[in-house]
């Protein structure tokens, strides 16, 4: 029965939800459109929750039904009521269609095909090989170089294939271990630690932060190379405390190890041009402000080289990870239909936040975030929790003086990608479960304590950027 319950349990309180009568909400003001938002809503939850069916495949269950349900070219039948006050708002199908091609979309892509090329022409593991050689042979000081590579690598590639990557220069690393040394635990734990948290560094380095850039747009617009002014930092002192926490946890009692990466830097001509697009990508990003292209603009570069020269081809094009771009398309969407709609704020005024100390509300939102994280996909929770997050910064005038709704959303951001106490948190964390050397025990004990100290360690951060002017 219990198998059955994750299919029930999303399908059966979206339809209830639709046929109660508008007095039964507890919001004044309740529109027909808005009714059919929350069925969707709690749909999405509940299946990003339960996961009936593939994450991905839900965020585009989501844009289809904002078509059929809230958009001007919906069925007939759900538009019956038009005009009537109690019928709300009507979305525009084009809007919400445009969320598979938003500039956010196209940033990932960009990095999707940064990254591809990348691993085709080995620039990854050369470069890894490369940087490695100046940490030697001591245990604990390897163990930093490769978390600091790995960290390095996830700002700019997907998470999950640099933790791949990096376990498979490992393994025969870990087998120099005996089945009792604590450093094969340490090891095998600090790649995707180190993935997880280098992911914050950059737009691009992980989902919830491009989800975050949908919302910090007007004054609360972030360039690329500002967000790496204080999201680095963030991950170098997160990154430091890390080290420390696995090497007093899971100290290698071996006093030495060798790292034999094998490998040559090729110097074929598409191999430079990779090596060319993509440090002139990277410099571009940093370098906003100088030469007048925005991050979304700047993405666009790579894709154009890569495909005119072929380092990309058609069949490189079907392994890019087409369901990270539809999971988040899907929670844009569904941001566009909270905010257009005026379901957000509708929520966030009928609850008084402003009663409640602007501390008290960031430290809830960041704790509720973090947990959440832990359980499911970070990106299906920062799409959940983004457009009201929006919505309650925007609304708060108490959080004012502390940055506003920048201080929010990015707060609850960084607590997104800090879920990591479990092997289901992240792909990182089951790649590294998944190799036997960690167990969920082990792997908590750090999670926990990176995730709680992160979370603090983030107030700090905005507060400081609240004091010399960077928000507020």
């Amino acid at each position: 029965m219990r198998q059955y319950l994750k299919y029930l349990i999303p399908l059966v309180i979206p339809c209830l939800i639709l046929v109660l009568p508008l007095s039964a909400f507890p919001f004044e003001g309740i529109t027909i459109i808005q009714q059919r938002l929350i069925a969707v809503f709690l749909l999405a939850a509940l299946c990003w929750v339960f996961e009936p069916i593939p994450i991905y495949a839900t965020s585009v269950v989501i844009i289809v039904l904002e078509l059929l349900l809230l958009s001007n070219k919906s069925l007939i039948f759900f538009r019956l009521s038009e005009g009537q006050s109690h019928f709300g708002t009507l979305l525009k199908y084009n809007e919400i269609m445009a969320t598979f091609a938003s500039p956010i979309i196209m940033l990932f892509l960009g990095g999707f095909f940064l990254a591809m090329a990348a691993t085709k022409y080995r620039l990854d593991v050369n470069l890894a090989r490369v940087l490695l050689k100046p940490f030697g042979s001591n245990p604990k000081f390897v163990m930093l170089g490769l978390m600091l590579i790995t960290g390095v690598f996830s700002m700019f590639m997907s998470n999950t294939a640099t933790t791949a990557m990096m376990l498979s220069i490992l393994t025969p690393v870990l087998a120099l271990f005996g089945p009792k040394d604590p450093g094969r635990v340490g090891f095998a734990l600090c790649i995707p630690v180190a993935a997880n948290i280098g992911g914050i560094g950059t737009p691009i380095g992980t989902p919830p932060n491009a989800i975050a850039l949908k919302y910090l747009v007007g004054d609360f617009h972030i360039t690329f190379g500002e967000w790496m002014g204080f999201g680095v930092p963030f991950v170098v002192i997160m990154m430091a405390l890390a080290w420390f926490l696995i090497n007093y946890l899971y100290k290698a009692d071996q006093q030495r190890m060798e790292l034999n990466i094998k490998g040559k830097f090729l110097k074929t001509p598409k191999a430079i041009t990779v090596y060319i697009t993509f440090g002139l990508t990277i410099a571009l990003w940093l370098m906003g402000s100088i030469h007048g292209m925005n991050s979304y603009t700047v993405a666009m570069i790579p894709v154009a080289i890569f495909s005119l020269t072929g380092i990309i081809n058609k069949e490189d094009l079907k392994k890019i990870s087409w369901d990270v771009l539809w999971l988040v398309s899907g929670g844009i969407a569904l941001g566009l239909a909270l905010d257009k709609t005026g379901l957000a704020k509708l929520v966030v005024h009928s609850i008084p936040f402003d009663a409640y100390s602007p501390y008290v509300v960031l430290f809830g939102a960041a704790f509720l975030c973090l947990m959440m994280a832990n359980f499911m996909s970070h990106t299906a929770t920062a799409n959940l929790l983004m457009p009201i997050m929006a919505a309650l910064g925007a609304s708060m005038t108490s959080l004012a003086p502390l940055g506003g709704e920048m201080t929010l959303i990015l707060v609850v951001t960084f607590a997104a990608s800090l879920g990591m106490s479990l092997p289901i948190s992240t792909p990182p964390n089951a790649l590294a479960h998944a190799t036997g050397n960690v167990q969920s025990s082990q792997m908590a004990k750090v999670g926990v304590v990176l995730g709680v100290v992160g979370v603090l360690g983030s107030f700090v951060l905005v507060w400081m950027l609240n004091l010399v002017g960077f928000i507020g």
